[in-house]
């Protein structure tokens, strides 16, 4: 007798695509604008977003989802160190947010009174990568520590994210980093990505990295 062999993972994957499509639309509609943030644990998610949200709140209202296996601790740094809403999504286990997920989280903090909502994922280069949120633009953080070849490690994440951000540039004289080396391995990647070096400690840059974010939300909102 032989054997069926059933392409689950392209079923699980074609659904979630239908499904972040549907998403992405609904938020186009209602004019939100979703940021999906990847990063390996340690690179600096929290504190650029801090950073980012102090800056940004100026001109936009804005929400943060926290995504973990477990634990609450950045939900609540967040709620404390912004007056941003903050929601924390525990995945139970799974490495990775997917289209679902992201709208019950999203249904949860309630989106009607925001502009912006950052959705920090769970800290992995591998699996976050490969399931689309919905989100209406993907964000890498690079953290120097790390090293610059990540870009060729680990391509997906690179060639998914509009955006790269170089964190943590402050540390370069105590690395072996090349910021140039960096930016060609990433953009042979992505050629169509933007790359901005910055150090959410010191905020030396972050002034380019809310330039960039306001131009892309008043073109995504045509104002």
């Amino acid at each position: 007798m032989g054997v069926r062999t059933i392409l689950l993972q392209k079923s699980v994957f074609e659904d979630n695509d239908n499904q972040a499509n549907i998403l992405r639309e609904k938020l186009k509609n209602k004019g939100v604008f979703l940021v999906n943030v990847m990063s390996s644990p340690g690179a600096g998610k929290t504190t650029t977003l801090i950073n980012l949200i102090n800056r940004l709140s100026k001109t936009y209202r804005i929400g943060v989802m926290e995504a973990d296996i477990d634990s609450d601790v950045d939900a609540i740094k967040v709620a404390e160190k912004t007056n941003s809403k903050s929601v924390q999504l525990h995945t139970d286990g799974m490495c990775h947010l997917d289209a679902a997920m992201t709208e019950q989280g999203l249904d949860e903090i309630g989106i009607e009174d925001l502009d912006i909502v950052f959705l920090e994922n769970v800290g992995n280069l591998v699996c976050p990568a490969e399931y689309d949120t919905g989100a209406t633009m993907d964000m890498m953080i690079l953290s120097v520590p790390e090293g610059d070849d990540k870009p060729l490690k680990y391509p997906l994440i690179f060639q998914k994210s509009s955006l790269v951000v170089i964190n943590k540039i402050d540390a370069l004289p105590y690395f072996n980093f090349d910021v140039e080396k960096c930016k060609k391995s990433i953009l042979m990647r992505n050629k169509n990505a933007t790359i901005i070096p910055i150090s959410a400690k010191t905020s030396e840059n972050m002034d380019e990295l809310v330039k960039f974010f306001d131009n892309k939300v008043k073109e995504y909102t045509n104002k």
